[in-house]
């Protein structure tokens, strides 16, 4: 295979909750490989902070949880600037708390940030690549898309509907020409997972059960996110590409 089939030269990308960690390492690595990337946040002043730092990115605020105001973005940026080739999925948050003591309104806001996200703004940019009869989706799913752990019960519910929306977006949409896949993180260094990464005891834990010893860098996301972006995967669809340093391999 060309090394070419790798390129994303003349692509656009939009990722959503790219103003910092996952997403913004993502955005990175996508400007490198060729790709114009149009960078999503709701803190306008991070968003502009985080654009800045890349040659040629522009910014697309929106609340992702909110289907019209998503539409609205999206519709006017493909009239306006053109179209979006890429989507990451991106957005997300996390709350812990023991399963019995876990707060309502914090289980609601998982739901709407990690997984009815990825519907609007899924649906939203699908439209006009199906129209187009081509788009790459990647949604970020994580370890917690097949494993679970005490405390985070419904972020693990969060994840696991991720991986099954992106089965359900390529069984609908791989006729039209798209390739909807996710990328499983597994630990990786970064603000959302900062308290554990600040225990010593969860770190040492960490080491021990991934068979690689170390928490992940977001560095090491990219390769898997331009091959999925790229037309190197042009016949990979519904996939769920673990990086995790084998912990969902080893017991």
């Amino acid at each position: 295979m060309s090394i070419s089939r790798f390129d994303l030269t003349g692509r656009r990308a939009l990722i959503t909750g790219s103003s910092q960690g996952i997403g913004f390492a993502l955005a990175k690595g996508l400007a490198a490989g060729g790709a114009q990337v149009v960078l999503n946040g709701r803190d306008g002043e991070k968003l502009a902070a985080a654009v800045a730092q890349i040659d040629g990115a522009l910014a697309l605020p929106f609340d992702a949880t909110q289907h019209a105001q998503v539409r609205a973005a999206v519709d006017r940026f493909e009239a306006e600037t053109g179209p979006i080739d890429i989507l990451i999925n991106n957005a997300g948050m996390q709350h812990r708390a023991p399963l019995e003591d876990f707060p309502p309104e914090a289980f609601e806001a998982l739901l709407q940030t990690n997984i009815a996200s990825v519907f609007h703004v899924g649906q939203a940019v699908a439209r006009h690549m199906i129209a187009r009869r081509r788009g790459k989706i990647i949604n970020i799913a994580s370890v917690q898309t097949a494993l679970a752990r005490p405390s985070i019960a419904p972020y693990t519910a969060t994840k696991g509907a991720v991986g099954n929306l992106t089965k359900g977006m390529a069984a609908d949409w791989a006729k039209h020409g798209l390739n909807c896949n996710a990328i499983a993180p597994g630990y990786f260094d970064t603000p959302l997972n900062a308290a554990l990464v600040a225990d010593p005891a969860f770190s040492a834990w960490l080491e021990k059960r991934t068979p690689a010893g170390r928490w992940g860098q977001v560095e090491e996301l990219v390769a898997a996110a331009i091959f999925l972006a790229s037309e190197a995967s042009s016949f990979v669809n519904g996939h769920i590409l673990y990086v995790d340093g084998g912990i969902t391999a080893s017991l």
